[in-house]
């Protein structure tokens, strides 16, 4: 575990606030956007205590995906999607505190290099690279297969400048005993990547993305998933966070990620917020009330 405590600074905001009012004008200065402040003080919600797998439940609104995102800018880890910030914001973050675990010698982590938070939007973008990749590889078969006609059975090019190199290299390609025009056309165009479900492709995005001794930030990383795809991450998460040297920081309502083995799990549903066993949430309690009203069919 790297990542010890997380400190909000609830205590500060009526200063925060105070100060950016009269930066915005004074005694008669206006907030048009308050948010991060009055969303945890107002269920007494300042301190977190992390282990390897700590899970933010809540609906919308509750403030999880807020919780990542501050950790997130605090402890400066890398990500790619941005992420929607008010002019309370940055301040806010400047406030927190945070405190790192303990290695086995004594000396404090630090945040592995790598480190970053992966939100459901840096899936669905690599979902729409993978198709527009693969619909430009599918136009530029269309044109090697052409070109493999061309260079076979054509007249041999002439070399007279450096802009001949590639087309020569091409023919000289398409002419040899041992490649057949399917390894020509690969080699000229790319190789498509396989395009499975949505879910399949969320959780091959994990499988390539997640590596060993590197802390992460999951805000609802089972989005795409069916049920199957969601055991297997959460086969994939337990592994990497017991046996690999990962921690993680996961926004979800998903009951099968709510279910990790020694996961820590904040209710911001709770007033005030309150650390619960995964099958204490009533998000849990609705799915097992629906099945138990329907337990006939089941037997």
């Amino acid at each position: 575990m790297y990542l010890e405590t997380f400190t909000l600074p609830i205590d500060l905001e009526v200063d925060l606030l105070e100060a950016r009012a009269a930066y915005n004008g004074g005694r008669y200065g206006y907030i048009d956007n308050r948010w991060p402040c009055g969303l945890f003080s107002s269920r007494d919600f300042g301190e977190i205590y992390f282990r390897n797998i700590t899970i933010f439940y809540g609906g919308n609104g509750s403030g999880k995906s807020t919780l990542l995102n501050l950790i997130a800018e605090k402890l400066q880890l890398n990500r790619i999607a941005p992420y929607n910030s008010g002019e309370m914001f940055a301040s806010y973050v400047r406030h927190c505190d945070y405190s790192m675990a303990y290695d086995d010698e004594g000396f404090r982590h630090r945040i592995p290099n790598g480190s970053r938070i992966i939100t459901s939007d840096d899936i669905f973008d690599y979902m729409l690279t993978v198709r527009s990749n693969n619909d430009e590889i599918s136009e530029s078969k269309e044109e090697a297969r052409e070109l493999y006609g061309i260079l076979r059975y054509g007249e041999t090019v002439k070399f007279s400048g450096m802009q001949d190199y590639e087309l020569l290299r091409a023919q000289v390609l398409s002419r040899k005993k041992s490649s057949s025009r399917r390894q020509f056309i690969r080699q000229i165009a790319g190789n498509e990547v396989k395009l499975n479900s949505n879910g399949e492709t969320a959780l091959q995005y994990f499988r390539s993305r997640l590596h060993n001794d590197t802390l992460y930030c999951l805000d609802e990383p089972e989005n795409s998933m069916s049920p199957q795809m969601q055991l297997e991450l959460v086969t994939m998460l337990e592994e990497l966070a017991h046996y690999c040297g990962c921690q993680f920081i996961i926004a979800t309502h998903s009951p099968f990620l709510l279910a990790m083995n020694g996961a820590r799990i904040y209710d911001l549903d709770s007033d005030p917020v309150e650390i619960k066993n995964w099958w204490e949430l009533e998000n849990t309690k609705l799915y097992f009330r629906f099945f138990q009203q329907h337990r006939d069919l089941f037997e």
